[in-house]
This record gives C-alpha cells, sequence and structure tokens, in this order.
C-alpha cells in the first residue's frame, strides 16, 4: 500500500469514527435514502433521542425475551411509487419486507400489523386490490396480519396509499454477529432488480427492459440456510434501501474488519445492468426486497450455497467475497478489470421512493 493510499484511509477512518452531525436544517430525499444521510439522521437524532441497549443494535429487528421466549420485533413504512408494479404492489412488498426483517433476524416469523394512510379520493378497487395482495403474501409466508390502524388525509396530501407493518416472531437462532477474518460472504440471487423495475415503472425513461421486482418472503429460504450449516451463520441481512453496497458497509464497519467483494462473482441481470448503465447507477446501491446477503463461515460456504441453490428463491445465489483483517471497516471491490476500489456508503438519492 503506497504512502498516498495510507492517508486516505487514515481519513475514512478518522471520518467515520466522528461523531454523526447533521448538516441540514431541514429533511431532504436523501435522508431516506438508506445511505450516509440516513445513518446521520438515525445517530444523530432517533438513536440519540430514544438511546437504549436494543435500539443501539440497530438490527433489522429488535430482540428480547418473555417469559423465557426468545422473540423479535420489527417495524417499516412502505411509501413506494408506483403503487403497482411487475411483479408485484405496495401490498406484497409492506407484508415481505417486515417478514424479512425478522427473517434475516433468525426469527420465525408469526403475525403482523397494518396501518394504511390513505388519501381523500383513492379507489376502493385499488384498496382492494391491494389488501388482497397482502393476503396472498401473508399467506406465502406463513403469517397472519391481526392488527391495524387506518387514518384517511385530505386529498393532495398523500400519494394515494401509505403502509406501515409490524411484525413479531420466534427467534429459533439468532446469528451471532461476530464477523471473523476468513468468513465468506454470500447473496441469494441477482441485485438490483426491485429498484431498476420501480425506476422503469414510473414510465420517466425511455428505456424498455423484461424486468419484475424481486420482492419475496426469505424466512423459509434462511431456514434452509441455517439448518444447512447450523452455528456457522454469523450475519444475516436483506439488501434493501440502498442495496447490497450499503449492507456490506454496515457489516464491515460494525466488525471493525474489511469485506473484500470480487465483481465478476455479484449476480446482476443483463437488463438490470444495462439499465444501470444508461441511468448512471451502480448495480450495487440498487435496493432488492426479495435478496438476503449472508455471513458464514469459511468452512460452511459449500453447505450454505448448495443450501440457497436448492430453494426456489436461491437457484442464482452466489459466494461473492470475503470478510478480511484491514483496511478495517471498509469494503472493497475487486474490478473486473483487475483493479481494487472502495465501496463507500451511498451519497444522495438516485432512487428515490422505492420501497
Amino acid at each position: 500500500m503506497t504512502i498516498r493510499e495510507e492517508q486516505v484511509l487514515e481519513r475514512i477512518d478518522r471520518a467515520r469514527r466522528s461523531r454523526p452531525r447533521l448538516r441540514e436544517d431541514t429533511i431532504t430525499l436523501a435522508h431516506g435514502s438508506g445511505g450516509k444521510a440516513t445513518h446521520t439522521l438515525i445517530e444523530a437524532v432517533f438513536k440519540e433521542a430514544f438511546d437504549n441497549p436494543l435500539l443501539n443494535r440497530l438490527d433489522d429487528s429488535a430482540g428480547f425475551t418473555v417469559n423465557g421466549a426468545d422473540l423479535a420485533f420489527t417495524t417499516d413504512s412502505y411509501v413506494v411509487s408506483p403503487l403497482f408494479f411487475p411483479g408485484g404492489d405496495i401490498g406484497d412488498l409492506a407484508v415481505n419486507g417486515t417478514v424479512n426483517d425478522l427473517a434475516v433476524s433468525g426469527a420465525r416469523p408469526l403475525h403482523l400489523s397494518a396501518a394504511f394512510i390513505l388519501e381523500e379520493g383513492f379507489p376502493i378497487a385499488d384498496l382492494r386490490r391491494i389488501t388482497e395482495s397482502m393476503r396472498l403474501a401473508a399467506g406465502a409466508a406463513g403469517v397472519d396480519i391481526v392488527t391495524g390502524d387506518t387514518k384517511v388525509v385530505q386529498r393532495g396530501k398523500a400519494d394515494g396509499c401509505y403502509i406501515n407493518t409490524a411484525g413479531v416472531g420466534v427467534v429459533r437462532s439468532r446469528p451471532p454477529g461476530d464477523l471473523r477474518p476468513g468468513d465468506a460472504v454470500l447473496v441469494t440471487g441477482p441485485i438490483g432488480e426491485h429498484g431498476v423495475t420501480i425506476m422503469l415503472a414510473r414510465g420517466e425513461l425511455d428505456i424498455e427492459a423484461d424486468l419484475r421486482s424481486d420482492t419475496a418472503p426469505l424466512n423459509c429460504l434462511l431456514a434452509d440456510v441455517a439448518g444447512a450449516c447450523p452455528g456457522a451463520v454469523r450475519r444475516m441481512r436483506d439488501a434493501t434501501r440502498g442495496g447490497v453496497a450499503t449492507v456490506l458497509n454496515e457489516l464491515a464497519s460494525d466488525a471493525g474488519l474489511a469485506v473484500v467483494v470480487d465483481e465478476d462473482a455479484i449476480p446482476v441481470r443483463p437488463a438490470v445492468r444495462g439499465a444501470c448503465e444508461l441511468l448512471g447507477i451502480d448495480p450495487m446501491y440498487v435496493a432488492c426486497e426479495g435478496r438476503a446477503v449472508i455471513v458464514v463461515a469459511a468452512e460452511a460456504a459449500d453447505a450454505a450455497l448448495s443450501a440457497l441453490r436448492g430453494h426456489p428463491l436461491g437457484e442464482d445465489a452466489a459466494v461473492i467475497g470475503q470478510v478480511k483483517d484491514d483496511p478495517s471497516g471498509l469494503v472493497l471491490l475487486k474490478t473486473a478489470f483487475g483493479g481494487t476500489r472502495i465501496v463507500d456508503l451511498l451519497v444522495g438519492d438516485p432512487l428515490p421512493r422505492i420501497c
């Protein structure tokens, strides 16, 4: 490593260790992107206000014990535009997203809540279509929607329909979270399909591609992986806002280790790659709604990959990288051209309102 490279890494490390500070006076779309602005907002506002051990882990769900039962609890809100898109709609997106947040925490999802914020004038036919989609998605995931709420706002005060879902599940085996050098990094399937599908579905771009959202419940798939390599799963994260790049950065930062990824090993469908090239977007940062990043012990990589590929949702799974000792807290990408570059957290918001 050159002196110049060492200096750059030192500056990055100092910046990451400094206390997050909001520089904006108002909320911007970037604060919802899942990237640097989102992380700063969470650390500087929400974490500071609600400081407690469960929240401070910043996991996909909070884990706690009640009368000897290990439980996981999570919540998420959905503001996708358009509401209906190839491969799904806001309804199944809301169910699958909450189911997946529980599943990556090692939990078996049990029950969901569903709260609707509806705009005056929203068609009842569309609401029925959304709730039917939620019913089918809940059935596919093996969960029940057991409680909820409805609010209606004046015409022009919302984009038709917003949904919040919360979920609770029983933890089978919570991944310990202690990444170690040599661990293998896997992704459960081709990345970026949801985000690109939403972008094209808006009809603002003269691009045609045969794409569908990857929205799907991952609880059975991830349970298969945990069963195939017991005790060897370190972490699981679903790659939603900010995409795979954001998940890898969070894992590297939490562990104080490096994640090195091979660009050629990352599964990306040609239609997604082509659309991203035209839009000037890196697929690594594009949201998925039915893909997860899994870190397992090196000796369990083959078993995990076999379990993934044995399930319909994991047929195109791949080992994409490895955990290394250093540079601490960084994600490095070995490019197809033989070089290496840092994959940092997303800056700005290239794909607003996609989940």
